[in-house]
């Protein structure tokens, strides 16, 4: 058992910090910009919550970090109310949130000059995989760091893995979000053309899911896409958010991405229609205005 703070309560942050507490048997203090989600966590859960990031944090073993993006990941770690400030020497940071790489550098290079670890940690899975504790954990980090992490991670995560140095677990979500994003299209794009060809949706994906078309993706969202159905998992200005930082960091390293740019395009569509909670998987209501 350990003393653990998790800062950010939202879909994902909610869950994840449960099973530190239920199943990772942590004492567990939280903190969420709104405080009555906090306490709404403690009510269900137990441990304590903090009024601020650097409360939480303060006298901690690790610090768990999952909230929107840069910004947000900034205004929780650095400056005087930040959870670096409260930090303790030799304590560990880990940041699920999804980010630039820049980002997680910074970070990083911030804990070692005060005496902490960081990992940058972003998470696949979706709210289901949080809620169920079965989430990917992509970690970048030294390997000391990753280390002492990974037994405290473990109470939400069906794999984890250190990819390389701070920074490699954000550029690893960025390859993840690219494949994502052409796999939904191509989805879309084959569910579109068995209607159109008067074919059973169903009995196609039967079939072509027994081969190599099949995917995740396909098993898991073809039902609720035929159904026109995009009222849940992860939403589309979310994944905008996602490929904004993919794109961005293309542009730095010289990868060429036609086609997750042209599906970034392809998702502004969908926030012009009113999607901009539906699910990713909505790129097929495009198809079908």
């Amino acid at each position: 058992m350990a003393k653990v703070a998790f800062l950010g309560l939202g879909v994902m942050g909610f869950p994840m910090a449960g099973h530190l507490r239920k199943k990772g048997g942590h004492e567990v203090t939280v903190y969420n910009r709104t405080a009555a989600k906090a306490q709404q966590w403690v009510e269900k859960f137990g441990g304590k919550s903090a009024p601020t990031p650097k409360a939480a944090a303060e006298g901690q073993d690790f610090v768990m970090c999952c909230v929107g993006n840069d910004h947000d990941l900034r205004a929780v770690t650095i400056g005087p109310d930040g959870a670096f400030a409260g930090v303790k020497k030799g304590a560990t940071f880990v940041d699920h949130t999804t980010a630039s790489a820049e980002v997680a550098r910074e970070l990083d290079a911030a804990a070692t000059k005060g005496g902490f670890k960081f990992v940058d940690a972003p998470v696949s899975g979706g709210q289901a995989g949080a809620e169920n504790g079965v989430l990917t954990v992509m970690c970048g980090g030294a390997e000391d760091a990753y280390a002492s992490a990974e037994p405290v991670i473990a109470a939400y995560a069906r794999m984890c893995k250190r990819l390389g140095p701070a920074g490699s677990g954000q550029l690893t979500k960025m390859v993840n979000q690219i494949c994502i994003a052409g796999l939904v299209q191509g989805l879309s794009e084959g569910i579109h053309f068995a209607k159109k060809s008067g074919l059973d949706v169903a009995a196609v994906i039967e079939t072509i899911s027994k081969g190599a078309a099949q995917s995740w993706q396909m098993e898991n969202r073809y039902k609720t896409m035929n159904d026109g159905k995009y009222d849940f998992g992860f939403a589309v200005e979310w994944m905008r958010k996602d490929l904004s930082i993919c794109l961005s960091e293309a542009r730095r390293n010289g990868a060429n991405l036609p086609v997750s740019a042209l599906v970034d395009q392809f998702y502004s569509e969908v926030e012009k229609m009113g999607g901009k909670r539906w699910d990713t998987s909505s790129l097929l209501a495009r198809l079908e205005r």
